[in-house]
C-alpha cells in the first residue's frame, strides 16, 4: 500500500477512531484502526470493538493498493505531530507501516498487523428499510437526554437510550431509575415505524459525530442529514462520509409512559436561571452521599434548603409564580441541576403533586414540533 492523503483528512478520520478502538482487549487487532485503499482516489479507516464500528472516507492518491491495520493512539499521535499538508503512508517489505511528510523530512516507522487479520465490519443487507433525518434533530434528542442514562453497565436496559420513530415523530428516552427524560421532535412527511435500544458508549459516539457535522460548513446550503437503518441486531447511522454501526441492546425498556405522571395538582412557574444559581449555592451545604435539597413552596417564594451533620446547612430562595397551598418535598440537587442546564427557556414549568410524587420539569413554553419532558423522583430529607 501507498498512498498520499491531506494531514487533517488524515487526522479527523483517525480521531473519530478514538473512542471505538478497544485498548483493553484480549484481541489486539481491536486496538488498531485499519487502513485500506477503497477506491482509484480514496482510503478508508475504521475502527471497532466488536460492538461498535466507525469508517469513514477521504480523498487520497493511491499508488498501490492493499490496507494495514496499526494501532490507533499511536498513528493519532504521530500524525498530529505532522506539519500540514500532504502525508504519505505506505507499507514496507518488512511489513513496518511507514508515516512521511510531503513537506519536511519528519517520518515515523509503525509496526502494526495485516489488514486482512482486521475483523470484517457489519454491513446492512439490501432491504433494509433506511430513515433520513437531520442531523440537528438527533443532535437535539441526544444532548437533552444523554445525562440521565444508566452509567451502571450491569443493567443494560437502563444503560442505554431508546430510540422511537413512530409515525412523524422522533423520540428518545433515557432513565437510570432515579429520573427519567424524554425528548421528542416532529419530522412532517416522512412516516415511519422503529425502535432501538442504544447502548451509551455508542450514544456518546453519535454525539460527538452529530456535533462535528453540524459544525462543519454545508456548500450546498442543505441542512446535513443522517440515514438510519436497522438490520438484524446492528444499527448504522451515517453522515456524509462517516458510517456508524452499533450493536443494539437486548433488553426490554421500562414503560415509560407509566413513569411520566398524567396529571399534576399544582403548576408553578419559575426563573430557571435564578433557580439554577439557588441550587447550585444550597448544595454545596447538602449531604455528599445524598445530594438532598428541600424546596418549599408557598405563596410566590421558593425556599430552597440543605443541612449535612458535616458541613453545616445552606439557605436559599427565589420569586417563583406559585399561589397553591404550602408543599415541601425533597429532590437530590444534581438530578434537577441536569434537567434544567439541557433548556434554554428563561422560564420551566414544575408539575407536582404530593411530596413523594414524581416532579415534572417542562419548559414553560415550546415549539410545535419539539417537545421535553423531565421527571425526577423525590426523596425524603
Amino acid at each position: 500500500m501507498n498512498i498520499t492523503i491531506a494531514k487533517k483528512d488524515l487526522l479527523r478520520l483517525v480521531g473519530r477512531c478514538q473512542g471505538v478502538v478497544d485498548k483493553k482487549s484480549t484481541m489486539p487487532i481491536l486496538a488498531n484502526v485499519l487502513i485500506n485503499v477503497d477506491g482509484p482516489n480514496s482510503v478508508r479507516i475504521a475502527a471497532t470493538d466488536l460492538y461498535l464500528a466507525v469508517a469513514g472516507t477521504a480523498a487520497a492518491e493511491v499508488r498501490q493498493g492493499g490496507s494495514t491495520a496499526v494501532p490507533a493512539r499511536d498513528l493519532f499521535d504521530r500524525v498530529k505531530m505532522m506539519p500540514e499538508g500532504p502525508v504519505s503512508v505506505s507499507v514496507a517489505a518488512t511489513g513496518a507501516t511507514e508515516i512521511k511528510s510531503g513537506t519536511s523530512p519528519r517520518r515515523y516507522r509503525l509496526h502494526g498487523l495485516p489488514g486482512d487479520s482486521f475483523p470484517a465490519l457489519p454491513e446492512p443487507s439490501a432491504d433494509a428499510p433506511v430513515l433520513e433525518l437531520e442531523v440537528e434533530v438527533l443532535s437535539a434528542l441526544i444532548n437533552s437526554t444523554q445525562f440521565s442514562i444508566s452509567t451502571d453497565e450491569t443493567r443494560p436496559h437502563l444503560n442505554s437510550a431508546l430510540f422511537e420513530w413512530d409515525g412523524d415523530h422522533v423520540r428518545m428516552v433515557t432513565t437510570d431509575g432515579h429520573r427519567l427524560t424524554k425528548c421528542e421532535a416532529s419530522v412532517p412527511g416522512r412516516q415511519a415505524s422503529a425502535t432501538m435500544l442504544i447502548p451509551l458508549k455508542a450514544i456518546a459516539e453519535l454525539r460527538r459525530l452529530t456535533d462535528e457535522a453540524r459544525a462543519e460548513p454545508n456548500r450546498e446550503g442543505q441542512p446535513p442529514m443522517v440515514t438510519i437503518a436497522q438490520s438484524g441486531p446492528n444499527a448504522f447511522f451515517t453522515l456524509a462520509d462517516t458510517r456508524f454501526c452499533v450493536k443494539l441492546v437486548d433488553a426490554q425498556f421500562p414503560a415509560y409512559q407509566q413513569v411520566i405522571p398524567a396529571s399534576a395538582e399544582r403548576a408553578i412557574r419559575a426563573p430557571r436561571l435564578a433557580l439554577v444559581e439557588a441550587l447550585k449555592a444550597v448544595s454545596l451545604a447538602a449531604s455528599d452521599r445524598t445530594g438532598g435539597v428541600k424546596l418549599t413552596l408557598e405563596g410566590g417564594t421558593m425556599r430552597i434548603m440543605s443541612e449535612s451533620p458535616e458541613s453545616g446547612d445552606g439557605f436559599d430562595e427565589i420569586p417563583i409564580d406559585y399561589s397553591g397551598e404550602t408543599v415541601v418535598i425533597g429532590f437530590n440537587a444534581r438530578y434537577v441541576l441536569d434537567v434544567l442546564s439541557v433548556l434554554a427557556d428563561e422560564e420551566v414549568q414544575i408539575l407536582l403533586s404530593g411530596e413523594l410524587d414524581p416532579a415534572v420539569i417542562k419548559p414553560a413554553s415550546e415549539p410545535a414540533n419539539r417537545s421535553f419532558v423531565g421527571v425526577v423522583m423525590p426523596m425524603r430529607i
